[in-house]
């Protein structure tokens, strides 16, 4: 997630971490997690700051470098490949956000720019980016997910506390869900943030509240209640289901942390600062292989690429 903080994004553009694929050592991690270790380190100085992450099928992950506008793809081995580079905004700052990897090969993401504000796709193996659906009324999108059964994506308004849904048929956007469960409460600016759809549900994180919520999807497509499944998850950001059931990682980026989540809400820390994670934004899960890209918005310190082995 990006945070509204003037002052630290002063400092963050004067700062600046050289980018080293370097060997560093494997850590214990927490079960049911080992052998973390990081496997790509990102240059701050170029606003290399890893935002949101998808999957590509021969391990590579493609990562949304938010402040630089850009769609990059990171080797297993640690090599940084700019697929696609967003245009820059008619007026202000702009920021890119959620990414998911649709059929075809095909990237959707979010993009927060104004009247340009909107979900775009970029060719499989990168190239010029084309505005899916405009979205200008919107004030910050953030998380995005994939329906594939539906032929739609889920996007979270961080700030206004809602769900959008956009058909990948038409191309046309709709209001989904709202309530004050997914609202950022006072002196937060970030609500609804993290988004899967998973199990007939639309599942959503809420930053400031520290809860992962589920939405249940109707049977004409419409959104259910809102319940809450987890609490007490200190500044959650996005999150992924490991394919046991529910059960769910949760990265928590001011805390450095990544907890595992059960379905009952229970959760406990499995991955800290102490395994290299430095500020956590996103996090998916392929097969036994748990990735964490780490954003370092606070720290300023080695945004990097994690990989642990899930058991």
């Amino acid at each position: 997630m990006r945070y509204h903080r003037t002052a630290l994004l002063s400092v963050m553009a004067l700062a600046g971490f050289a980018t080293a694929q370097v060997a560093v050592p494997a850590y214990a991690a927490t079960a049911p997690l080992s052998n973390a270790r990081e496997v790509a380190h990102f240059d701050v100085s170029a606003l290399q700051q890893p935002e949101n992450i998808t999957l590509e099928p021969g391990g590579a992950a493609d990562v949304t470098f938010n402040r630089a506008r850009q769609v990059a793809r990171v080797g297993k081995d640690g090599s940084v490949t700019i697929l696609a580079t967003l245009p820059t905004p008619a007026t202000g700052t702009a920021s890119v956000s959620g990414i998911v990897r649709g059929n075809g090969g095909f990237l959707y993401v979010n993009y927060n720019a104004g009247s340009q504000t909107g979900i775009w796709r970029i060719a499989p193996h990168g190239g010029t980016a084309v505005r899916l659906v405009a979205l200008p009324a919107v004030k910050f999108l953030n998380g995005l997910a994939l329906d594939q059964d539906a032929d739609a994506l889920y996007a979270t308004d961080s700030t206004s506390g809602t769900v959008w849904q956009v058909s990948l048929r038409t191309g046309t956007a709709s209001l989904w869900a709202q309530g004050a469960q997914l609202l950022p409460p006072a002196g937060s600016g970030f609500g609804s943030n993290g988004i899967k759809v998973h199990d007939g549900a639309v599942w959503v994180s809420n930053t400031g509240n520290g809860t992962l919520l589920r939405i249940p999807i109707g049977r004409h497509g419409t959104a259910g209640a809102i319940t809450t499944v987890a609490q007490g998850l200190t500044s959650i950001d996005d999150f992924t289901f490991t394919g046991a059931g529910d059960t769910v990682l949760a990265a928590q980026n001011f805390v450095s942390q990544v907890s595992i989540v059960r379905s009952d809400g229970t959760h406990h820390i499995v991955l800290t600062a102490t395994d290299g994670l430095s500020n956590p934004t996103s996090i998916a899960v392929r097969g036994s292989t748990v990735y964490v890209a780490s954003a370092a918005y606070a720290t300023l310190v080695d945004p990097n690429l994690l990989l642990a082995k899930l058991h």
